[in-house]
């Protein structure tokens, strides 16, 4: 039972954070703005739990999709699930536990919160099918990682005012962003299967279209910031984002998979800055 566990464990990525990180940030600035400070500790547990639980069922209804694809990747086909440690039936088990699971924390929240969840669960399950036929899929994944915005603010006001959606905007375009530098990793995979990708779709002028993704969410996040009447504090988390930002098209340039692959992980310090800047605006300078 134990190894089983943790063949369970390694489907659900809990050794490998960094989607889950990538996850929960943009929903810790939408449930802090929204508060306009610290958040009810419910309103916090549910949200960081809820969305442990929603990338972990992602991650395996992912690979239950990609089960024959991975096959074929040299950074995947050592996948549990691919190399047959565990049966196709129990990933589409195990996702469906962790999906009920995640909506029977909301369950507590108001109506339109559960709404917003049984979208976001949608979201979730569909996206892996895009990468078959839509030639941004990372778009796609921008809104699936980013509607605990909504949630979020659905949650605590009750409602979901335009600077939420604005925000979601600006989480599609962060993901478009550090998903092409992570599809940049298997491009010649990829390619050679017809999957559809950010990476493949802008050919030779992918750093340019990554650099353009980050200008936009930075843009987005700072009218986002207007409208909230943010000051220096917040500015200073947009800031210290950019720079970040910078630092990973410098590491991409030359398209190196290593490289590549390193600024995808070091996104999470991105969505961290971004968080520090909306915590500090609204729990000690507001």
């Amino acid at each position: 039972m134990q190894q089983r566990l943790w063949l369970y464990g390694r489907l659900i990525r809990i050794d490998k954070p960094i989607g889950i990180l990538l996850l929960l940030w943009p929903t810790l600035w939408a449930v802090f703005a929204a508060s306009n400070g610290w958040p009810s500790l419910k309103v916090l547990a549910i949200f960081i739990l809820g969305t442990i639980l929603m990338r972990s069922a992602g991650c395996a209804m992912n690979d239950y999709f990609d089960r024959d694809i991975d096959l074929h990747v040299k950074r995947t086909e050592q996948r549990v699930l691919t190399a047959g440690l565990i049966r196709p039936g129990e990933a589409l088990g195990v996702a469906a536990v962790l999906g009920l699971l995640s909506l029977a924390l909301v369950w507590p929240l108001n109506r339109l919160t559960l709404l917003l969840a049984l979208v976001a669960a949608l979201l979730a399950v569909t996206y892996p099918l895009f990468k078959r036929f839509f030639a941004i899929p990372q778009a796609y994944l921008g809104i699936a990682f980013g509607f605990g915005i909504p949630m979020g603010f659905a949650a605590v006001l009750e409602t979901v005012p335009p600077v939420a959606w604005l925000m979601l905007l600006a989480n599609v375009f962060w993901a478009i962003a550090y998903d092409t530098e992570y599809a940049m990793v298997d491009r010649d995979d990829d390619l050679r299967l017809g999957l559809k990708t950010s990476a493949i779709t802008f050919g030779r002028y992918d750093v340019f279209f990554v650099a353009v993704s980050y200008v936009l969410t930075f843009v987005l996040l700072a009218i986002a910031g207007w409208l909230l009447g943010y000051g220096w504090p917040y500015g200073l988390g947009l800031f210290a984002g950019a720079a970040l930002a910078v630092l990973h098209l410098y590491w991409i340039r030359k398209r190196q998979r290593e490289a590549c692959f390193r600024a995808f992980l070091h996104n999470t310090w991105i969505g961290f800055a971004v968080f520090c800047g909306i915590f500090f605006q609204t729990t000690i300078f507001s």
